[in-house]
């Protein structure tokens, strides 16, 4: 009798470990890691790009104008371009498409202001072009897609226009202007380059048909957007600036199969504390990369000072797995900084 009970439990006991240990194996693939960054406090970063061939992070700074690059693990960071250097400013967002790395920067003076685009060889940081934006009002290049053919957009987020690239005069003009999408932030492009994603303040996250220049799309209430990225039929989006803090949390909105409508939003995680604020992000690998608080909040932009320098914590970047996940997870834990006010962009 004890010999046929052993063979009946044992498989289901073996079966039931085997289970609980791929559930645990499944949970911690896709929940969120985090990696402490060994970069200055007061970089306050914005920015954030990877080089898929070398696999190098690079993260741009509001405060000391220069891009860092290091490795995923967080490991031998370096400068990639120093403070000021080929004219960059406070900087904004960033990618890579193939060997290049798109660097957008706005200086903080007003009413009028200067903007920049640096195009940078991802491997030796060499300049391979330069653009620049001087305006009587102010301008506030915030953040770029590029297409497979190196043609980028840009949104400024103090207008209601979306900037590219003329070839023929090698400057930036307006590809698109329309009240509807002032104050953009985020911007993302369809992987067959027929449309872009633009997430305004206006009127929420809008689909602009790129060969007509029309929004396709109704206005919505998905507002709040700052980094913005296309991912297998989706749109990824970090939310910082809605005033409940449960709005706020990286989304994911599901697109119609053509890419022309956003059927609906999801939750798919949260923020640690409600007082973080993290920007862009970069995907690689099937995983979304963000610095899990810029600490912008800590720094007086019109006078590029940092307000307390005492308060500045260790950078740490966020690893999520963009897998389809049926739950919201959290950024992991961190120690309590405390709640201080803040504003955003």
């Amino acid at each position: 009798m004890e010999d046929n009970f052993k063979k009946i439990m044992c498989p289901n006991i073996i079966k039931t470990i085997c289970l609980g240990l791929l559930i645990n194996f499944i949970s911690c693939a896709k929940n969120p890691s985090s990696t402490l960054l060994y970069i200055e406090k007061d970089l306050i970063p914005e920015g954030i790009a990877i080089d898929p061939v070398s696999e190098k992070v690079f993260l741009n700074s509001l405060y000391k104008n220069k891009i860092v690059r290091f490795d995923l693990d967080g490991r031998h960071p370096q400068d990639f371009i120093q403070k000021n250097q080929f004219g960059y400013l406070p900087g904004f967002g960033m990618t890579v498409k193939r060997d290049t790395l798109y660097a957008l920067g706005n200086s903080h003076t007003t009413p009028s202001n200067q903007s920049i685009l640096l195009l940078l060889k991802v491997s030796t940081g060499e300049l391979i072009k330069k653009y620049t934006l001087k305006s009587l009002g102010k301008t506030y290049l915030n953040d770029i897609a590029v297409d497979t053919n190196g043609k980028f957009f840009i949104t400024d987020s103090e207008s209601s226009d979306i900037y590219s690239q003329n070839r023929e005069t090698g400057h930036l003009e307006t590809f698109f202007s329309d009240e509807n999408i002032a104050h953009s932030n985020g911007i993302a492009i369809s992987p067959n380059g027929k449309f872009l994603y633009i997430a305004s303040m206006e009127s929420g996250l809008r689909v602009l048909d790129i060969a007509s220049k029309k929004l396709i799309n109704r206005p919505n209430k998905f507002k709040g957007i700052d980094g913005l990225k296309f991912y297998k039929k989706n749109l990824i989006a970090i939310v910082n600036a809605r005033k409940e803090p449960e709005k706020n949390g990286v989304f994911q909105y599901k697109l119609n199969p053509k890419g022309s409508e956003i059927i609906g939003p999801s939750k798919l995680m949260a923020f640690e504390s409600p007082t973080d604020i993290p920007t862009t992000f970069a995907i690689f690998d099937d995983h979304m990369y963000f610095v899990s608080d810029s600490q912008m909040d800590l720094l007086n932009d019109s006078a590029n000072k940092i307000i307390d320098s005492t308060k500045l914590e260790a950078y740490r970047l966020i690893k999520r797995s963009l897998l389809k996940q049926t739950f919201i997870s959290k950024t992991p834990n961190k120690p309590d900084w405390g709640v201080r006010s803040h504003s955003k962009k």
